[in-house]
């Protein structure tokens, strides 16, 4: 009898927005798949959970993927953590939940923390449409992607390390225009959680000066959208000379 992998968010700072649904399905589960054992030990201890954990990372995770599937096909439930926040969103788990869906393993995704919903809502910007973009390209293809981004009309999440950021805020205000509006939220549900909402300008300049700390996500407006609208009686219009 197949078995069933669970895919289990943590909280991104504040332990305390750990769910009851989310304790009982680690408590239960046969193994836990963590993405650092050492940081989900705090986790574990915090909710009295002893079930046995594994690394499963972006490193080990394909050399995994055949002993796991073995494991959930004779029966096992088994549960998916990252660091913090869903697992697959910009961490280990797409692989996993892919290789279930082909072999017909049953998949259960719990609700629960992630960090770019905070941040978008924290921007004071549309929220309505949107589009996550995570970690833009370090090198290969990096100025391509943002460049390609000038033009979309959504609001745009990215995540950033707080080495990169001014460097990021800048090939953005290169690529967007400086005036463009913009937010920075740091450190979300933790003692520090700060957002700095401004023009992308603004920002380069504020960060320049202040040292960034912790995970960063950037939310950026869209570019304006343009009327397309045509007169539906312009086919009535005498037409111009042409000289």
């Amino acid at each position: 009898m197949a078995g069933k992998l669970y895919i289990v968010p943590t909280p991104v700072g504040n332990l305390e927005d750990m769910t009851p649904r989310a304790i009982r399905v680690l408590r239960e589960a046969d193994l836990i798949l963590a993405e650092d054992t050492r940081t989900s030990s705090v986790l574990m201890k915090r909710f009295n959970i002893s079930t046995p954990m594994r690394s499963h990372h972006k490193f080990n995770e394909h050399e995994q993927l055949s002993t796991v599937m073995e494991q959930l096909n004779a029966g096992s439930a088994i549960a998916l953590i990252s660091d913090a926040g869903t697992p697959a969103i910009s961490d280990p788990g797409f692989l996993l939940s892919r290789e279930c869906r082909r072999q017909g393993v049953a998949v259960e995704t719990l609700p629960g923390a992630t960090a770019f919903v905070p941040a978008l809502v924290n921007s004071g910007l549309p929220c309505e449409r949107f589009t996550f973009e995570g970690f833009l390209p370090q090198k290969k293809g990096r100025a391509s992607r943002i460049s390609a981004l000038a033009s979309e009309t959504r609001t745009m999440i990215f995540y950033e390390s707080p080495l990169r950021l001014v460097k990021t805020l800048q090939s953005l205000a290169e690529a967007f225009g400086t005036e463009r509006e913009a937010s920075v939220s740091r450190e979300i549900s933790k003692v520090h959680d700060t957002t700095v909402r401004g023009t992308l300008g603004m920002l380069v300049e504020h960060y320049s000066q202040e040292d960034p700390r912790g995970e960063i996500v950037i939310v950026v407006a869209g570019a304006p959208e343009r009327s397309e609208k045509k007169d539906k009686y312009a086919h009535l219009k005498p037409a111009k000379a042409q000289v």
